[in-house]
């Protein structure tokens, strides 16, 4: 933990240098790319995009992404705005925008500029490390968006010649994510190490290789109802190459606990506050199936396990709470879990996709057990869980898209996904929605309209209007 605390220490500053002009501007001077210390490996600028994408990609807080409130699987106690889509007080938009652009990518984008100056007396060492920063900057990108739409992608990040950037068609940035990734792939050497500062995998470049692979499954099955022809083929050679295949090559960041605290420990108990309580959207079916995993998930009120009523205030000490073991300050977040491909993997099979072995039923059975044992529970939990409610091929969607949202708890982004790439479980908006229904997006920052408005007018027209309503390119059916 000493050594996570020594690199992130320098990374911290650079992404302190990277946001020192962006406080009255967005993407313009998110592009902007101040002089960094030269002294600044790139493994520290790799360290600090990590840091800083698990944290808000994770986070619970009400000031950033809100993805636990879009799929309903928290509510609030005191404050409703959040949970009832107020996107517009807290500027939500806005900080999430920056976050990802400045703090995640900027430094990865820095990173690939310094690393053939430094150092390397292997060169397939230095591939390795360039493919690392590709794939985490792939990463974030998918996150970029699948939470807005068209972005700013070919025109980002370069300050110094594009100031006002233009947006780019999300389908367009995706087949490129997928190139990209493959170009990556290609390049990695197996049998020789990466960053040392790599806070993931340390260097492990195979697990690498599986995170890439699993990455263009999940963007292979987003694309399912819109392009099934790209669909089909890429999400076949993804996992013909090899994805995610137990727990340990999950994506999943440890914090240190000290310095660099889970961002749930920040918001749940260090912030003092009794803000965030499990919502009954998500704990009334796991009672009516009598899901094990409601005692990995939460705490009981009263010998019972009771979610607050979504969307209106509800009494913290009359409702069920997260389960503490996910508050500790060096608890771990996972974005992207072994549990979670099993689930796509599944779904690829119930669309006709050669999955390499295994039916859509025996998958989505093998997910579940995987979300059980990942959560402290027994095969033979997950044994007669199944047993109670198998896969139903005629309703597919229904199956794969409730058990998808129930594994993914801890991981509302990928959960988000679930409910909107399948429609299930079918979430209804709350009784004071502010954007008249339920989120499929986030509306672009505010300060866009100031800084890029031309350019952030055309997207917003592009896509069917700037609206948290408006679905994405893939969101079809």
């Amino acid at each position: 933990m000493k050594n996570f605390k020594k690199i992130l220490y320098t990374g911290g500053v650079v992404a302190s240098l990277l946001m020192f002009n962006s406080c009255e501007s967005d993407i313009t001077s998110l592009n902007e790319d101040p002089k960094h210390p030269s002294s600044v490996p790139s493994g520290n600028m790799l360290a600090t995009s990590m840091y800083q994408g698990f944290y808000y990609m994770y986070t619970g807080s009400v000031n950033f992404n809100n993805y636990r409130f879009f799929t309903q699987q928290w509510t609030e106690t005191i404050y409703t705005q959040e949970t009832n889509y107020n996107l517009i007080t807290r500027n939500q938009p806005r900080n999430h925008f920056r976050r990802m652009y400045v703090y995640t990518l900027a430094p990865l984008e820095q990173a690939k500029k310094d690393l053939p100056s430094e150092i390397n007396a292997d060169p397939q060492v230095v591939d390795n490390k360039w493919a690392t920063l590709e794939i985490a900057s792939v990463f974030t990108w998918e996150n970029i968006v699948d939470t807005f739409g068209n972005v700013p992608y070919k025109e980002a990040l370069q300050a110094e010649s594009i100031k006002s950037p233009k947006y780019d068609d999300a389908k367009t940035i995706y087949l490129d994510l997928i190139s990209r990734l493959d170009v990556a792939i290609a390049k990695i050497h197996s049998t020789k190490e990466g960053y040392p500062e790599d806070l993931v995998y340390g260097g492990d470049m195979t697990k690498w290789i599986k995170l890439a692979n699993s990455i263009k499954l999940r963007l292979a099955i987003n694309l399912a109802d819109v392009d099934p022809s790209t669909s089909k083929t890429v999400a076949e050679s993804a996992i013909a190459s090899g994805v995610l295949a137990s727990t340990s090559d999950s994506y999943s960041l440890k914090f240190d606990g000290n310095t660099f605290t889970n961002p749930l420990f920040d918001d749940l108990v260090a912030s003092g506050r009794n803000d965030y309580i499990p919502s009954n959207v998500m704990v009334n079916p796991m009672n009516t199936k009598s899901d094990p995993r409601r005692a990995a998930y939460f705490t009981q009120v009263g010998g019972i396990y009771k979610g607050g009523t979504y969307g209106t205030s509800n009494s913290f000490a009359n409702n069920s709470h997260v389960n503490p073991t996910f508050l500790t300050g060096n608890a771990a977040a996972n974005l992207f879990s072994y549990t979670e491909v099993l689930f796509l993997k599944a779904e690829a099979a119930q669309r006709g996709y050669s999955v390499g072995g295994g039916t859509a039923a025996s998958l989505y059975a093998d997910a579940i057990t995987a979300s059980m044992l990942e959560n402290g529970l027994s095969t033979s939990d997950a044994t007669t869980y199944i047993a109670a409610n198998p896969y139903n091929a005629t309703n597919w969607k229904q199956s794969i898209g409730y058990e998808g949202w129930i594994a993914m708890w801890n991981n509302p982004f990928a959960a988000w996904n679930f409910t909107r790439r399948l429609d299930n479980p079918v979430l209804t908006a709350p009784p004071s929605s502010y954007i008249g229904g339920i989120p499929y997006r986030m509306p672009y920052s505010d300060q866009e309209y100031v800084t890029n408005n031309a350019n952030v007018s055309a997207a917003a027209s592009a896509i069917g209007g700037d609206k948290a309503t408006t679905k994405l390119f893939w969101d079809i059916n």
